[in-house]
């Protein structure tokens, strides 16, 4: 078994992240395995090197150890971009310009109960046809000043399917989950794909990556078993299931755990600073205080 914890450096850790590094440290020690770091600054314009110090320091005095070098993700740019290189040679991304009001102004008034995407409101589509001049985009160099979306329609032929109990076939992706939530196997459809995600971007203007292409590229680099992560991340699993197939990655098993919350039940934010390891350890706090905080004790 390896598994992770990958924090971002743009502000202190707070009892959400002990939690979740918590959690991924004792499943793998419990397992015999491996647990590893990984720090995510791609968006190197909230990334500081001091924040990256105090996570060492904060790892150190909750007692998790990491096996191996930590992966900085600013330091991958070239992994990243041979798999944009892949998809896009694959005609299977776009460049769009649209910025976040035309999206909303073109989707119009959202339906009434309609949820949106893992990345908010789902794509309409506006580019998907614009940029390239009616010819594929493979003809044409990659661009690496725009966003790239995925084309989710050129992706869903690379689905596979199953088999329903009447003898039809469905067509989506599986993975396997072992989170308290949604245990066993998950299957996402054709027709989720096309609906609920949509055309996801792939790499931002400003960062030559997204989330979603550099989690997956380096869980796949790391050798990555089982992806130990929170529940609020589940809805982009099937995005990263499907990168996987496209890029002939191996698919891990995934372990979506409860969120550390507030009195008022909100997600805590690195904008919360009260909560902040740092300010636990300078009252006084021990590490045993801090797995009880988070009900780990």
């Amino acid at each position: 078994m390896r598994t992770r914890f990958a924090p971002s450096p743009t502000g202190p850790l707070h009892l959400g992240h002990a939690y979740s590094a918590i959690v991924a440290h004792d499943m793998a020690r419990a397992m015999g395995g491996e647990f590893l770091l990984r720090i995510e600054d791609i968006d190197q314009t909230r990334a500081r090197p001091e924040w990256e110090r105090l996570i060492f320091d904060d790892l150190t005095w909750l007692g998790l150890s990491w096996d191996g070098p930590v992966m900085r993700q600013s330091e991958r740019m070239q992994a990243y971009r041979s798999a944009l290189d892949r998809l896009w040679s694959a005609d299977l991304l776009y460049p769009c310009t649209c910025t976040r009001r035309d999206i909303a102004e073109a989707l119009g008034a959202p339906q009434e109960g309609t949820p949106p995407g893992p990345d908010g409101p789902v794509y309409p589509g506006t580019c998907r046809d614009v940029h390239c001049g009616g010819m594929p985009c493979s003809m044409r160099p990659r661009p690496a000043d725009q966003h790239l979306r995925l084309d989710i329609g050129a992706a869903a032929g690379h689905l596979g399917h199953r088999i329903d109990r009447s003898g039809g076939r469905t067509f989506g992706l599986p993975f396997l989950e072992t989170g308290p939530a949604h245990q066993g196997e998950v299957f996402t459809s054709r027709e989720d794909y096309l609906t609920r995600i949509g055309d996801v971007v792939l790499a931002r203007r400003d960062m030559g990556t997204s989330y979603h292409l550099s989690v997956v590229v380096d869980d796949a680099a790391l050798g990555i078993t089982h992806v130990t992560r929170g529940e609020d991340l589940f809805d982009a699993t099937p995005i990263h299931v499907l990168l996987q197939r496209l890029l002939d990655l191996p698919t891990p098993v995934y372990h979506h755990h409860r969120l550390v919350r507030d009195e008022q039940g909100k997600r805590l934010a690195k904008r919360d600073d009260a909560r902040a390891i740092r300010t636990y350890r300078d009252d006084g706090a021990t590490p045993a205080d801090i797995r009880r905080m988070v009900g780990l004790a």
